[in-house]
């Protein structure tokens, strides 16, 4: 079975965030970087070379394949500011049809500008994906 790609290393988030070029894209990043920080209670940690993360679980899926990776993070991408915060499958309507501008793919959340965004309706969903993944994985 392949290793995982995706592992926590110890590269600094600040340099990481500094070299980001696009500036509204990197003041975007530090902004929901800091308001993670705020939610979760924890500092962040840089997973492969351009995912920022909070906290980690542990899973196992039925095929025998195990690893870890972090709870909720982020990444200064070129298109848009990506969101590691969507918990699986669910139906997050409730928060996502008050939140603004915005894009979904099965476990991210692209947004091109903060204020494109209700920040309090984000902050809401950040919350909930935080604590629902902490009830899944409770180690």
């Amino acid at each position: 079975m392949s290793e995982n790609k995706t592992k926590a290393t110890d590269q600094s988030v600040e340099a990481f965030l500094n070299a980001v070029e696009h500036p509204v894209r990197r003041e975007n990043a530090l902004e929901v970087m800091q308001l993670m920080r705020k939610v979760t209670g924890v500092e962040p940690r840089m997973w492969g070379a351009t995912m920022i993360g909070f906290g980690h679980y542990h899973y196992k899926y039925d095929s025998g394949r195990e690893g870890d990776c972090f709870i909720i993070g982020l990444s200064p991408r070129k298109a848009n500011l990506t969101l590691y915060i969507m918990p699986g499958y669910q139906d997050l309507s409730a928060f996502l049809d008050r939140l603004g501008k915005h894009t979904t793919g099965k476990c991210c959340l692209y947004i091109n500008k903060l204020a494109d965004i209700d920040m309090a309706v984000l902050e809401e969903l950040l919350v909930y994906a935080w604590q629902d993944m902490k009830r899944k994985y409770p180690n």
